[in-house]
């Protein structure tokens, strides 16, 4: 009976980070009719992407802390009726600057959602299971990433761009409503102060998880940003192709969610190390064989696992550093990522705009390069006799 409560739990968490995620990522299919909406520029609309983004990557770390201590229950139907609210509001304005206000005040409740998530579902489990409940959240994070820009883009153009905001909102009723109905209350019995929780920034195996993991997302998603430019300039595929070739990689995301779960409950440390090697081999071998069509179809399904692999390798790398505070923990796994996606796609534009497009796979192998480091002095702090074990 409790297996299956613990099932439940974990389907409706999955689904509300599914939810989630659909609000931050899916205006990315809809950019041009909000831009046509709103009477804006292209890149007038992107903010409702970036200031989303930049919202999550600065409450990361303190929104999960101020709510550590709240019973989690009620922490949910919280942020989730935040995320309804402002999706109603985002579908009803005419006013691009309440668009805005509405897309940050949720993004700063986003983290305290995302983390809790993590955390419930490796709580609601044994030690040896955990890996296993946190793959099946990021299967709601890659769906929510995947479903969220075509579904999101479909519905603007049969019916409205209001009726596309709208659908952000009834997923978020619908976890709310399970909520609400099927999850039961769950006080926190032991909450560490905010001292305590701060504490594990004073140890230096934090800071290298968090510069790893900052430089592992940049070397996935520094590359993955110029993937449909590359995919259309250099490999010559047409739009559909395009399409078609993205939604592989965030199907194989999937997959490679599915796959992490056994790779960190039974080989974390290896694991972690053997991540940035085998990652970029992918990409030295795309460097050469990018212009090929059907080589580049394989590759890119490989590389779909591999960076839903690294998804979840990430939130090990900083939860394992810091086990006594997850949810800050958490909170800062969800600001080193978006840092990561921020500057890797940063780096990668500059490598770009400087010797060319072919070249983006070398600023990805770059970052791979400085994880390595992060990740070896890491190791050899965890285990000093055996440091590259």
């Amino acid at each position: 009976m409790r297996a299956e409560r613990n099932k439940l739990l974990i389907i409706i968490l999955a689904t509300g980070v599914f939810g989630i995620l659909n609000t931050e990522m899916g205006v990315i299919g809809v950019l041009p009719f909000i831009a046509d909406h709103f009477n804006v520029s292209i890149a007038k609309a992107g903010l409702v992407v970036s200031l989303f983004a930049l919202a999550v990557a600065i409450s990361g770390p303190i929104m999960p802390l101020l709510f550590s201590g709240v019973n989690r229950k009620t922490t949910m139907l919280l942020v989730l009726g935040v995320f309804i609210l402002c999706n109603v509001v985002s579908a009803a304005t005419s006013n691009f600057t309440i668009l805005l206000i509405a897309r940050v005040i949720p993004a700063l409740f986003h983290p305290v959602y995302v983390s809790m998530a993590f955390t419930v579902a490796a709580a609601s489990v044994s030690k040896a299971e955990a890996p296993k409940a946190v793959s099946n959240i990021f299967i709601g994070v890659s769906a929510g990433m995947v479903l969220g820009v075509p579904v999101t883009s479909v519905i603007a153009n049969s019916a409205s761009l209001g009726m596309a905001m709208l659908f952000f909102a009834i997923v978020n009723v619908v976890v709310f409503s399970a909520t609400l109905l099927y999850v039961p209350s769950m006080p926190v019995s032991e909450r560490l102060s905010y001292g305590a929780q701060f504490s594990v920034l004073k140890k230096s195996i934090t800071w290298l998880s968090i510069a790893a993991v900052i430089l592992m997302n940049g070397a996935v998603f520094g590359v993955y940003s110029y993937l449909a430019e590359y995919l259309e300039t250099i490999t010559r595929m047409n739009w559909n192709a395009v399409s078609l070739m993205l939604l592989v990689y965030g199907a194989a995301n999937i997959i490679g969610n599915i796959l992490a779960a056994r790779l960190l409950s039974k080989h974390a440390f290896k694991s972690v190390t053997t991540f940035p090697f085998v990652l970029g081999a992918v990409y030295i071998i795309m460097f050469f064989i990018g212009h090929l069509s059907v080589p580049m179809a394989i590759l890119i399904l490989l590389w779909g696992v591999l960076a839903g692999i690294g998804a979840n390798i990430n939130q090990y790398w900083i939860t394992s550093a810091a086990p006594k505070a997850p949810e800050f923990a958490n909170g800062l796994f969800l600001t080193s990522t978006n840092l990561g996606t921020t500057i890797g796609t940063t780096v990668c534009g500059l490598f770009i705009s400087g010797i060319g497009l072919p070249y983006v796979a070398l600023g990805g192998i770059l970052f791979l390069i400085l994880s390595t480091v992060s990740i070896l002095l890491r190791t050899s702090i965890d285990n000093p006799a055996k440091p590259f074990s």
